[in-house]
């Protein structure tokens, strides 16, 4: 569900507008994260790559 779909019960307006401070609080922290922006589809990567070096350095060192 994304914040155009929400409705404030502050100020009965969509939170993705902002007007009051607990729609700006609710926009920031969703959009933000706890992770600051990072993706799922971007730790995925993250992830990927690191498997993906692990292996290379063990063909390097004979293992």
């Amino acid at each position: 569900m994304s914040c155009e779909d929400l409705v404030c019960a502050g100020c009965a307006h969509p939170v993705a507008e902002g007007r009051c401070p607990r729609c700006r609080a609710y926009r920031a922290q969703h959009h933000h994260g706890p992770f600051g922006g990072m993706t799922p589809a971007f730790i995925a990567l993250v992830l990927i790559a690191l498997f993906f070096l692990t292996l290379a350095l063990r063909h390097l060192s004979g293992a």
